[in-house]
This record gives structure tokens, C-alpha cells and sequence, in this order.
């Protein structure tokens, strides 16, 4: 008789993930900015005993003017929640949306996981018919299905949200809200497994980012700077946050993996009173959420000449901090600075006292810091989608936020790249020497997820 056994890539504790082999592939989604080449799904070769060590093994081409941007498994350790368990799924297929088009394109891996298989396309109008969402952004595997937030309705407008697919067919469900209460801006969202808890945060609508950042809307403090907190089970809104109109772009949400801890951390982009970019912590404060800034990152003086035109009459480069990444043990905390190059590791222990225990810099507006593959090659863009393999000893992040928001920081456009950082064990960290990859084709690298999961794709139920 056949057994069933689950994946075994799924975990039930962080714990026992962080003791996961060492990841050999890399999958990364690439786009083209032009809308004149078709994006595609790339397989990365992160085996340093490989002969091919650092390079691309191949590319699976999706559709022009998808702009691939992030994407998620279908299945992940959540499946082994005891509340609505699904043990016997395979993490076998890449779910990956086009942020511009509203197509989702569902790769398999499991038949060539260096070559992945474009084996279905959901539509942009199924996705508006069924759950009345566009724009997908964020792709979670849950204990209920595949979990997508969406930027807009179906007509690009107000309100965003989240929708549910079926995590073995792939058919669309339906919109998740029951009850939304005051929320109107999607963008990212996770949970608290562990105390039943949803949370979402916030950009904007389509027209307020498609053709790039709107100075007068940044001014004026029209993009996204609230987080909303959810019933799980109910799906209704219980608690906005309004981090205040003087912050812009509150953005990332990187809960604690130990499902015991009823905290995490989220990034604001950008502060209107010194364009310095910040972290905050979400926690539990009694019966009710609360919110404390615990990192600010100023922004560095700089001659007006090295600006582009957004930023002249500032003569500073904003850090611009657009994506974080929390270790699965939550010791450390990674921290991209797209707008001055650098990349930050925080030792968060103590969540509310994070210390800065490595740092280093490569491309940025203003440093164009060289990777040490190539010394004298001056780079732009600078460190944005940020991972963090189970074990958290590597890190690998590329170099470009957004299509039409590239341009306004660089002006001469961003020559993709991805890059390899080593971390050592009591902290500190380094850019492999040996990993460099220059991404080809004009494309521009963006999300990275890591063979059999990584620090941001899985949550857990038992601690």
C-alpha cells in the first residue's frame, strides 16, 4: 500500500526548519521595463560546489508587459497546522502574478526544478469576475488555500484587498473580506497563526504608482501609511494604526516565526520631515495593537549634481528602505536600503532594541558602489528584494523596486544584478566574492525565493 507523507520541506516549527538542508536553487522573476521582451521566471544555481555556481540554468518566459514582481509557493509549512490541515500537498508549483497585467501564471518545478513549467495562466478578468480584485501583488501559502493581495478592485480603483485560490486547482475562490471596515489600500499582509490574526499594510491604487511616484501625492500624504489587524477566522477588520501624516509608505510586514510571539516588523519608506526611512514594531499591548518605531536611518547629504531631478532640491539621498527580512529563528533582521545602497543586519532579540551588527554598501543614487566580482564596474540600483535562506547564513537580494519608479531615482535606468551575502554566526555580514550575476537581456531581477522555502515564504503553528 502507498504511504501519504508530508513534504519534506514543510516544518512544523521554525525551529526544526532552520535545520533544513542548504538550498542549491535560487528562482528569481525578472521583468522588462521597455514592455517589449516577454518577463520570465529564472532558475538560479546557488550550489557553491556547483560548476555552475552563480549563473542562470534557465529561464521560463511568462507574457510582455507582465511585470513579474512577487510571488510565492502553493503549499508551505502552514499545511501542517492543526486547524484546517492539509499535510499531503506537494510545494510543487510557483504562483506567480504580473503585477501590471493581473495575469497569475501557476510554474510547476517538480519535473525539472531548473527548467520550471508554465502549466496554467489565470486571467486577469477570471481574477476580476471572481474575486472583483487586479494588480496581485503578495502571494502566501495558507492553512485555507493560496492567499493573494490585490492593489485595486477590478476596475484599478479602491478599494484593494486580499482573494483566496485553490491550492491544487487553481481556480480562483473569491475575495477574502467578509468585513473591511475603513481599509482601502492594499499591499503586503501575513499572520499570527498563533492568536487567530491577519495583518495588512498599505501603498495605493493602480494610478497612483503605474506611471511612477506622484510628488504632490508623497507631499501631501495620499499614499499608504496605516496597517490594518484582522479577525483571521472571521475575516473582518478589528484595528487600524494611522502611522501619522508624516509617514509615507508603510510597506513590509515580516511577523515572529515562533507562533507564541504576537509581534513583527514593518518599514516605513519614507519620512516628510527629514526623508529618513524607519522600522517599527507591531505588539500586542493589552487587548489591543500597538506600534513602536524602534530604527530611524537618516538621510546622507549629497551635491545636487549627483541627484536625480526628484531629489535635487533635497541635496541628500533618502535611504529609501523598501523591503526587510527576518531570520526564521527572529534574531536578525535584514534591512534594504535602495536608495543609499546599503544593506543592514539588526540583531532583534529584544524586538523593541534592535542593534546594528553588519552593514554593508553596493550601487546606490549617489556611491554606485562595485561589487568585488568586478571592482571597477560602478552599479546603480541598490539592495531591494531582500532573502534570507532557512538556516540564515545566506542572503540574497537584486536591485529593482519597481518599473516606472526606477527611473525617477535612477535616471539612467537600472542594469539588473543579484547578489550573495554571507552571514556569520554571531553576526556580521559579507558579500560572496564568488556570486555575481549580471542579470541578461535588459530584464530587471526582483523577487527571490529559495528551493524548498525560505525565511519569508512559510509560517508555522507549533513553536
Amino acid at each position: 500500500m502507498a504511504r501519504m507523507m508530508p513534504d519534506p520541506s514543510f516544518y512544523p516549527s521554525p525551529r526544526l526548519a532552520a535545520k533544513a538542508p542548504a538550498e542549491k536553487l535560487a528562482y528569481v522573476v525578472a521583468f522588462d521595463p521597455k514592455r517589449k521582451k516577454k518577463d520570465a521566471l529564472a532558475s538560479v544555481d546557488v550550489d557553491p560546489g556547483s560548476r555552475t555556481y552563480g549563473q542562470i540554468l534557465g529561464q521560463t518566459e511568462t507574457l510582455v508587459g507582465d511585470e513579474l514582481h512577487h510571488f510565492g509557493w502553493n503549499a508551505c509549512s502552514s499545511c501542517l497546522c492543526p486547524n484546517l490541515p492539509h499535510p499531503h500537498v506537494e510545494r510543487r508549483y510557483l504562483v506567480v502574478p504580473g503585477l501590471r497585467s493581473s495575469n497569475i501564471h501557476i510554474m510547476d518545478v517538480k519535473p525539472d526544478p531548473r527548467r520550471p513549467k508554465l502549466v496554467k495562466t489565470i486571467t486577469a478578468a477570471e481574477i476580476a469576475e471572481r474575486a472583483g480584485y487586479s494588480r496581485p501583488h503578495t502571494v502566501h501559502c495558507g492553512p485555507s488555500g493560496i492567499y493573494v493581495s490585490a492593489l485595486g478592485d477590478a476596475e484599478g480603483k479602491a478599494p484593494g484587498g486580499v482573494f483566496l485560490i485553490d491550492h491544487e486547482s487553481f481556480e480562483v475562490r473569491g475575495r477574502w473580506e467578509v468585513d473591511r471596515g475603513s481599509q482601502r489600500f492594499g499591499y503586503d499582509f501575513w499572520w499570527h497563526l498563533g492568536h487567530d490574526t491577519l495583518v495588512t499594510s498599505e501603498w495605493g491604487t493602480p494610478d497612483m504608482f503605474e506611471d511612477g511616484l506622484v510628488p504632490d501625492l508623497i507631499l501631501g500624504a495620499k499614499y499608504g501609511r496605516r496597517l490594518h489587524f484582522w479577525d483571521l477566522h472571521k475575516r473582518k477588520q478589528l484595528q487600524e494604526i494611522d502611522f501619522g501624516d508624516k509617514q509615507q509608505l508603510v510597506f513590509e510586514l515580516r511577523p515572529a516565526h515562533d507562533p507564541t510571539k504576537a509581534y513583527g516588523f514593518v518599514n516605513c519608506v519614507l519620512s516628510l520631515e527629514d526623508l529618513s526611512s524607519s522600522i517599527w514594531v507591531w505588539y500586542r499591548d493589552g487587548d489591543r495593537w500597538a506600534v513602536r518605531k524602534v530604527v530611524t536611518i537618516p538621510a546622507e547629504p549629497a551635491a545636487e549634481e549627483d541627484l536625480p531631478p526628484l531629489l535635487k532640491g533635497f541635496k541628500a539621498v533618502p535611504p529609501l528602505v523598501t523591503d526587510i527580512d527576518l531570520s526564521v529563528d527572529d534574531k536578525y533582521l535584514y534591512v534594504s536600503c535602495w536608495g543609499t545602497g546599503d544593506l543592514q543586519q539588526y540583531d532583534v532579540s529584544d524586538p523593541f532594541n534592535p542593534k546594528l551588527t553588519g552593514k554593508l554598501r553596493i550601487g546606490g543614487i549617489v556611491s554606485r558602489a562595485a561589487h568585488p566580482a568586478a571592482p571597477d564596474r560602478p552599479l546603480n540600483g541598490g539592495p531591494q528584494m531582500v532573502e534570507v535562506s532557512r538556516d540564515g547564513r545566506r542572503v540574497y537580494f537584486t536591485n529593482s523596486l519597481y518599473g516606472a519608479i526606477d527611473e525617477q531615482f535612477y535616471p539612467d535606468g537600472v542594469q539588473g544584478w543579484m547578489v550573495k551575502v554571507d552571514a556569520a554566526e554571531g553576526g556580521g555580514i559579507a558579500l560572496d566574492k564568488r556570486f555575481f550575476v549580471d542579470w541578461p537581456g535588459g530584464l530587471r531581477p526582483h523577487q527571490v525565493r529559495l528551493q524548498g522555502g525560505d525565511a519569508s515564504s512559510d509560517s508555522y503553528c507549533y513553536p
